[in-house]
């Protein structure tokens, strides 16, 4: 049965490596051609909720590739004919080179009134009232080229709905990536993910291709699937520190906030990540320049301006780095609040002086208390020594890698933000599932260092702060651009409002 990946046990994520494991544990136990016989039922199941009731606006057509993928797309042929759908089949491949399942698949379908089609006879006919992709699945290794390539870029010009089997063809099923240089996917409207849920689905280009996600386990045993790689973010992973607050609280209850940064024409990163971690329950919030301070900030009366060289916290949570600039006071703040005892989030400039000075590096693995990462891609290759399209490729590494190297919970940014903790020897990683390009402008990660702080200020543990933050800072955009603001021309003080009620949504009543 499909599931929807929001659901729990279909939130863990496997590499194409454990999944084919999986498969072939299971297959030696099945008859041949049972999970494709599964899997092609599983893809018409799916089709036929996508098609229209009316059997006149019924038009499939289904791209076939060599792999078990079209082996599957042409046994899903099969089943929609028994519902009289007409479907046609565009196959840019011999049959000679399908796989033996797919070539008994192939021998059915043609014994049924299903229609093959020529890739040039394609070019005049755009009336299609849905598509289903089973050009590649997950064991895609090069880039697309020729008439498949001609194919997927034919089918992204359609304006029907899209049905990507396992994984859109051209997607890598592990990281994201396209395949290959200059590498080209479908873009589908839905995928139906099978075995498991896949890490390339939810991060880099895979929110943009995949779609939304459904996975159906084929009703292979859950005593055949080892541990996942990585999770999806939901709030039931940080509930545990959820918790409606007292009516005898006071500010004193919620923690002190410090804020530290704000070079000369970079103070608003500082007030952004203060007033975020105002609105979100931090009880008290002091607001640190490197440049002149101002008297007040006059959106949110209540933060506490200050000189950063006068402050000194001794209790709460620290922010440094929002707008804090490369300069030797810059550096000097970072190593003095290295050396605090607070849980601290390192963010923006302060990631930058931490990645060129080794000194730096060492007073951070040395600390006691918690500390968190909150590096874009560009500054992740920064403090990795390596080019960022490494990073990229390869996001939940990348952050496993930077977890390792500095012992702190890691926010890697981007599409489909990936956090990793380090714990002794306890390595997690999760994939969030929450917002939308209304993110993709200056300020917002200034709000998300707040929102880190504040939730830490508060005595979160680091891991749940980080998994929250990122999820409702998704959130908050997301309920954005669902009531019509954006997702163009969002601004980060816009966002913060937003932040304090998807909070509160989650507080357990």
């Amino acid at each position: 049965m499909a599931i929807a990946c929001a659901d729990a046990q279909h939130t863990d994520l496997y590499t194409v490596a454990q999944i084919r494991a999986i498969e072939q544990a299971a297959l030696d136990h099945l008859p041949a051609g049972t999970l494709m016989q599964r899997a092609g039922k599983a893809v018409a199941d799916a089709a036929l909720a996508l098609l229209p009731k009316d059997p006149s606006d019924r038009r499939v057509l289904i791209a076939v590739g060599p792999g078990n993928n079209g082996g599957d797309a042409l046994v899903s042929a099969l089943e929609l004919t028994k519902y009289g759908v007409p479907v046609s089949i565009v196959m840019p491949v011999a049959p000679g080179d399908l796989s033996p399942d797919a070539k008994t698949a192939l021998v059915n379908a043609k014994s049924k009134l299903i229609s093959h089609i020529e890739f040039s006879d394609l070019l005049n006919n755009q009336q299609w009232d849905l598509v289903i992709d089973g050009l590649f699945g997950i064991g895609l290794t090069r880039a697309v080229q020729g008439e498949f390539r001609a194919l997927i870029n034919y089918l992204n010009n359609l304006s029907c709905p899209v049905l990507a089997i396992d994984v859109p063809s051209g997607l890598n099923a592990d990281d994201g990536s396209l395949v290959g240089p200059d590498g080209v996917a479908v873009k589908a409207s839905i995928t139906i993910s099978f075995i498991a849920n896949k890490p390339g689905l939810h991060t880099l280009h895979g929110r943009d291709y995949a779609g939304a996600v459904i996975v159906n386990d084929l009703d292979i045993s859950h005593s055949l699937y080892g541990l996942p790689v990585a999770e999806l973010n939901r709030p039931a992973l940080f509930s545990s520190s959820m918790h409606p607050r007292a009516h005898a609280s006071h500010k004193g209850s919620h923690g002190d906030l410090f804020v530290m940064g704000g070079a000369s024409g970079m103070t608003g990163a500082v007030l952004l990540a203060a007033r975020a971690g105002a609105m979100t329950g931090a009880g008290r919030v002091f607001a640190g320049f490197l440049d002149t301070a101002p008297p007040f900030d006059p959106v949110h009366l209540e933060l506490m301006c200050r000189s950063a060289h006068s402050l000194n916290p001794t209790r709460g949570a620290i922010v440094v780095g929002p707008g804090m600039g490369m300069s030797r006071e810059a550096h000097d703040l970072l190593a003095r609040m290295l050396s605090t005892d607070l849980d601290l989030v390192i963010d923006a400039d302060a990631l930058n002086l931490l990645a060129v000075e080794p000194g730096l590096q060492q007073r951070l693995i040395q600390r006691r208390a918690a500390t968190l990462l909150t590096p874009h891609p560009l500054e992740a290759a920064r403090l990795l020594e390596m080019p960022v399209e490494e990073i990229q490729k390869d996001r939940l590494d990348a952050a496993k890698k930077l977890a390792s190297k500095f012992q702190s919970v890691v926010i890697v940014k981007g599409s489909g933000t990936v956090i990793a903790n380090y714990n002794n020897a306890d390595h997690s990683i999760v994939i969030n599932t929450t917002g939308n390009p209304a993110l993709a402008t200056a300020g917002t990660g200034d709000v998300l260092a707040g929102l880190c702080g504040s939730l830490l200020a508060q005595q979160w543990p680091a891991w749940d702060a980080a998994l929250a933050a990122v999820w409702i800072h998704g959130h908050a955009a997301d309920c954005m651009v669902n009531g019509g603001i954006g997702p163009i021309g969002i601004t980060a003080p816009e966002l913060v409002p937003y932040l304090r009620k998807s909070l509160n949504q989650l507080l357990p009543a």
